[in-house]
């Protein structure tokens, strides 16, 4: 690939603050979404009102669809709801992440017409919100059931993210089946992740060895990352590419093994969610 060396620093990712949330009018609308919703198909009523409509704040509608989406015979879902509360009000920027998350599907999203449709039914928020939750009890030492999440996570939705994974804010992971994110790997703010993108390792080694995903950067559907490298802000990885050194900020890269083919002219490949290529040879 045609790449420009540079060294891999430590990353420490930056989360959304929680009292830039605090005003926010997302949660109204979508209170307000919902209402209407049930009004207009009386057979979901049911599942809008548990869901949305029966809470007082975004946190405990977050709380109680999460946990009915992951609860099995070992953890009921009023335990799993319990534990989504605990994380929140241990950790208030997880709520302000998820409202970034969730604005962030909504105008990137063509097919979002509102929040309450990705709220109710992406698994890509579900399994990423769970990650969240995971990620506050491993920074805990209570890996033994973050783990347990991630399991449960990668059997329901089928995301595996490890739970040591650092995420940012205003992520969206589109479609989301067959995500495979490593233990040493970190994802920036306002990433954009299609399907069966994989952040992973080289082999069996130990350390510091999986993909650092920078802020802004587009991985498109099937994109394969491998190794400690870093994939520079901005920059965006074609579909299907295998890259397996670092990619250059607002560079687009695209082939097996990946090539710069592209550099960015101005616009964020994360919020754009364009993934065609311009015309090159192999």
């Amino acid at each position: 690939m045609n790449e420009i060396g540079f060294a891999v620093p430590p990353v420490a990712v930056s989360r959304p603050e929680h009292a830039s949330f605090v005003d926010s009018p997302l949660w109204p609308a979508l209170r307000a979404e919902a209402t209407r919703a049930a009004a207009r198909e009386p057979m979901l009523h049911g599942l809008i009102d548990r869901a949305v409509l029966r809470h007082d704040g975004l946190a405990a509608a977050l709380g109680a669809l999460l946990a009915q989406k992951l609860a099995d015979a070992s953890l009921p879902a009023e335990r799993l709801a319990e534990l989504v509360q605990s994380a929140i009000a241990g950790d208030p920027a997880i709520l302000a992440a998820v409202a970034a998350d969730l604005v962030a599907i909504r105008t990137r999203d063509p097919a979002a017409e509102s929040y309450l449709t990705p709220f109710l039914y992406y698994k890509g928020f579900h399994a990423l919100e769970w990650h969240r939750i995971g990620h506050w009890l491993w920074s805990r030492g209570r890996r033994e059931l973050a783990h347990f999440l991630q399991s449960r996570v990668s059997e329901v939705f089928a995301v595996d993210i490890h739970p040591a994974v650092p995420i940012g804010g205003g992520v969206f992971i589109d479609h989301a089946t067959g995500l495979v994110v490593g233990e040493t790997a970190v994802i920036g703010n306002d990433v954009s992740i299609l399907h069966e993108v994989t952040l992973g390792g080289t082999g069996k080694e130990r350390g510091d060895r999986h993909p650092k995903v920078r802020d802004g950067v587009l991985l498109c559907a099937g994109a394969k990352v491998l190794g400690n490298v870093e994939i520079g802000r901005e920059a965006k990885v074609g579909a299907g590419s295998v890259v397996l050194s670092n990619v250059p900020p607002r560079a687009t890269v695209a082939g097996v093994p990946a090539r710069i083919v592209a550099w960015s002219q101005g616009a964020v490949p994360a919020l754009e969610m364009d993934q065609s290529l311009p015309d090159y040879e192999i």
